[in-house]
């Protein structure tokens, strides 16, 4: 059998770092301009917000679904984060918040007409940046959350499912499309390379029939979207024995679907974040458990469009106070879910 390739965690990296170097680097256009103590509107624009619905304790909704009641309630740690932004005085800040239920693509939206601000557990990405034109639409504020990769398994399979080296041509993951989770999956267990290219011999199920890649640029899976034609995959098979298939679900429900396919056994592991993983497991009691963590860290961030750079650059100086520059993130929120309003009064205490 082949050796599984494993991509260096530098490349990943560096693509995550440009982005974030980008975003603060295009919010600094006007050197005179002190963001900290800025006003980040006129006081009158209210900024309507997109989040993701399915992803807790990140962001989440607290309605079942588009159209049923609370859907655009917004909970969890992002949630949190965008309400001590609105308590700081003098930021003048303020949200409509709007339950987002697709994940594709999520980010462009910022550049629309719809959103300023999208949230939701975003990674930021060099890539993400751009559209399909490859035109470089939007800015990310610098990073204010950490995520790892992991693989979330019933927790009978922890000694079977040890790592992605253990994963093989009969176990079946579950994913949702365009997601870092997606993309670190394909790449750890060589499925893809670097680039998101699709080995030699990958079987892809879609809408249109199944399509076998190659190993050309014209079958490409990234964190940022896909070739046209692997639109609406539902399923992946390897070419080899010590590859696993993948499962697409969550267009309906998001992540929920991942996780009751787990439970029924229609799958044998979900990949994402450490983060969701981690809080599915402790909900589950002693049903789930998480494994696999991936070495490579990424950081999350606010999307909203380039026109909007300067703003980016406001929102980005106060969330860098209220994270007092990355010492304050998801666990100490965990811990005490008022650490980011307790800033907020800081910072009301101090002007």
């Amino acid at each position: 059998m082949p050796l599984r390739s494993s991509p260096s965690s530098r490349t990943w990296l560096s693509v995550i770092v440009v982005g974030a170097l980008f975003a603060f680097a295009a919010c600094s256009d006007d050197p005179a301009l002190d963001p900290l103590a800025a006003a980040c509107t006129d006081g009158e624009r209210v900024l309507r917000a997109g989040f993701y619905a399915y992803f807790a304790p990140v962001s989440s909704s607290a309605g079942s679904g588009p159209g049923q009641p609370g859907f655009d309630t917004h909970l969890g740690y992002e949630a949190d984060l965008l309400s001590a932004l609105e308590a700081m005085q003098g930021a003048a800040l303020a949200f409509e918040r709007t339950a987002i239920a697709q994940w594709t693509d999520i980010w462009l939206l910022a550049a629309g007409p719809e959103y300023d601000l999208i949230g939701g557990g975003v990674t930021i990405l060099d890539a993400r940046r751009r559209d399909a034109s490859g035109r470089e639409v939007i800015v990310f504020t610098s990073g204010h959350i950490t995520f790892r990769q992991s693989l979330l398994v019933r927790t009978e399979d922890l000694g079977r499912i040890p790592d992605h080296n253990a994963l093989g041509s009969n176990e079946r993951v579950g994913v949702l499309r365009d997601t870092t989770g997606e993309a670190r999956l394909l790449q750890l267990t060589g499925l893809a390379d670097a680039e998101g290219v699709l080995a030699a011999g990958v079987r892809v199920d879609t809408p249109a029939g199944e399509l076998v890649a190659d190993g050309s640029a014209r079958y490409v899976i990234t964190a940022a979207g896909a070739s046209r034609v692997l639109e609406g995959r539902r399923r992946m098979f390897p070419p080899t024995t010590d590859q696993p298939q993948l499962i697409y679900l969550g267009d309906a429900r998001g992540e929920t679907e991942l996780l009751e396919a787990l439970a029924d056994g229609a799958i044998d592991a979900v990949a994402r974040g450490e983060i969701g993983n981690r809080d599915s497991a402790h909900a589950s009691g002693t049903a789930f458990a998480v494994t696999a963590l991936d070495s490579v860290v990424e950081w999350g961030g606010f999307a909203l469009a380039r026109k909007d750079a300067a703003l980016a650059r406001c929102i980005d100086a106060k969330l860098n106070y209220l994270t007092d520059d990355g010492q304050v993130g998801y666990a100490q929120w965990r811990a005490n879910a008022q650490v980011f309003m307790r800033r907020a009064e800081r910072w009301n205490l101090e002007r």
